[in-house]
């Protein structure tokens, strides 16, 4: 009976994945509990960058895979090496998009599980858990093997950032805070402070997000790692509307890791918002290949349907579909992005069943509440739509898409003002924030016209008379698929499992 276990050490997700878990590689000092210390070379460097809390490249991580599956084919009881395997395939799944992999960790960390329990202290196999539900989209899942290591091992740095990935993906933003102080506390160097960037963003704490971003670059220990956190700068710059800066940050992450596929994808919007289409297309391209994600797809399609190439636009919407599907296949949660396509591109109805069964789960991000606000008002429910997209824009994060969804839904609902409001304020975070839809929001603020006569008062929110000067008030918006009549508004949840979080999905939020 195993009395004594090494220390394991964690090989983090890092800045480059978006919406998806911390993953986690934990690599005791001999690899496995049982495996020799690794010979020079791949192995060794993958083992390396772990025991940094570093990415490693994925040809290392290749190595290290292929060395233990060699090993626990003789060695099948040795739970730290069906650790290591299982984290390391999580994140090949997370930074190849090869969602296949997701079941194999699975089973690689069942077996970890079954050679030493849980209930005896087997942490790196819950952490790899986490990671495992984190990257899939089950965001309560992660939450319990986060919240079960930090109980047992309070210490191990390794459970806060799949925690503050769970607890963002359920909307509890106070504590994704606390976890992200606690691994501040703990752990320093670019995993962290990479980390920190994005809960200061999902803040609204633009600078305080990017200089954080600016010290993980400076900090990381390997080209893959550093890499990554050029990503998040640039993902950073390229939401504060700022293309150029974020090519400044793009450019030179695609010089330490030829192919990285964020980065190719986030080149593309910044070459599409600078007008270089053909270069934007080329570059979503190659990401697609390097990382199949049903998010490249649909944005690659609505680039091309805002050129007016609509059959080259419904080839990547269909992409999106099979991507989507393959990955559902592997217990991926793709309702997000699905949705997100089916609100514009397909049926809202549809949309809308989706992002309530996400919020019935408890998945009540920011981004879930924005997608489900903007499905109900493309159905036609604006009324009920209004509620979701206030609490997108008003829990911190500065984005330009909340802001138009919520000032389309208010321009249908007769609130010209606060709709002014909200369309210029999606112009001014980032007036390029989609091909499609900016230049819509461009004209939808010039249909409501200046504001009348009166000055602050005529555009409260809820008054009705911040109509266009002249008495008349904008045409209809053409996408809205009918009015249903007026109700009073619901406030939403605050906090999942909260007094009304028991109310069925087809409810008011």
């Amino acid at each position: 009976m195993k009395t004594e276990r090494v220390p394991r050490i964690v090989l983090g997700a890092g800045a480059g994945a978006v919406l998806v878990g911390a993953v986690a590689l934990f690599v005791p000092a001999g690899l496995g509990g049982q495996a020799p210390a690794p010979a020079p070379g791949a192995v060794a460097r993958a083992v390396s960058a772990a025991r940094a809390g570093a990415q490693a490249s994925l040809p290392e991580l290749a190595a290290l895979i292929g060395d233990r599956e060699k090993w626990l084919r003789a060695h099948p009881g040795d739970d730290a090496s069906w650790a290591v395997l299982g984290g390391a395939y999580v994140e090949r799944g997370v930074r190849s998009g090869d969602t296949a992999s997701f079941a194999r960790a699975e089973k690689a960390l069942e077996r970890s599980l079954a050679a030493w329990p849980a209930r005896k202290g087997n942490v790196d196999a819950q952490l790899g858990l986490g990671s495992l539900a984190n990257a899939r989209g089950d965001f309560r899942a992660a939450r319990k093997w986060g919240e079960a290591v930090r109980k047992s091992s309070p210490r191990r740095w390794q459970a806060y950032p799949v925690l503050i990935d769970a607890y963002n993906g359920l909307g509890d933003y106070v504590s994704a805070g606390r976890a992200m102080e606690r691994l501040r506390a703990l752990r320093s160097g670019a995993p962290a402070l990479s980390r920190a960037s994005l809960v200061f963003r999902d803040r609204g704490w633009r600078e305080d997000a990017s200089a954080l971003a600016y010290d993980a670059v400076a900090l990381a220990a390997t080209p893959a790692e550093k890499a990554a956190c050029l990503v998040r700068l640039g993902d950073l710059a390229w939401e504060r509307g700022e293309p150029a800066e974020a090519l400044a940050s793009y450019g030179p992450a695609l010089r330490l890791v030829p192919g990285h596929a964020p980065a190719l994808a986030g080149r593309a919007r910044a070459l599409a918002a600078l007008g270089r289409t053909d270069e934007a297309l080329r570059d979503y391209g190659a990401a697609l290949k390097a990382q199949p994600l049903p998010q490249y797809a649909l944005e690659e399609g609505e680039l091309y349907e805002s050129l007016g190439l609509d059959e080259d636009a419904r080839t990547q919407y269909e992409v999106l579909r099979v991507r989507a599907t393959e990955a559902a296949a592997h217990g991926v949660n793709g309702a997000l992005v699905l949705a997100r396509y089916e609100a514009d591109h397909g049926s809202p109805d549809t949309a809308v069943r989706r992002l309530r069964a996400e919020w019935a789960k408890g998945h009540r991000s920011v981004h879930v509440a924005d997608a489900l606000g903007w499905a109900l008002y493309r159905a036609g429910k604006h009324e009920e739509a209004l509620p979701y997209a206030t609490r997108a824009t008003e829990q911190g994060l500065r984005s330009a898409l909340f802001a138009y969804h919520r000032g389309r839904i208010e321009r249908e609902l007769g609130e010209w003002g606060p709709a002014r409001r909200h369309l210029a304020e999606a112009l001014r975070i980032n007036p390029h924030f989609s091909p499609l839809l900016a230049p819509k929001a461009r004209r939808a603020l010039a249909a409501l016209g200046e504001p009348a006569e009166g000055g602050h008062a005529a555009e409260e929110p809820g008054r009705g008379d911040g109509a266009p000067r002249g008495g008349s008030p904008p045409p209809r918006d053409p996408e809205h698929r009918g009015v249903e009549p007026r109700k009073p508004r619901r406030p939403v949840d605050t906090e999942p499992g909260g007094a009304s979080a028991s109310r069925s999905p087809s409810s008011s939020p």
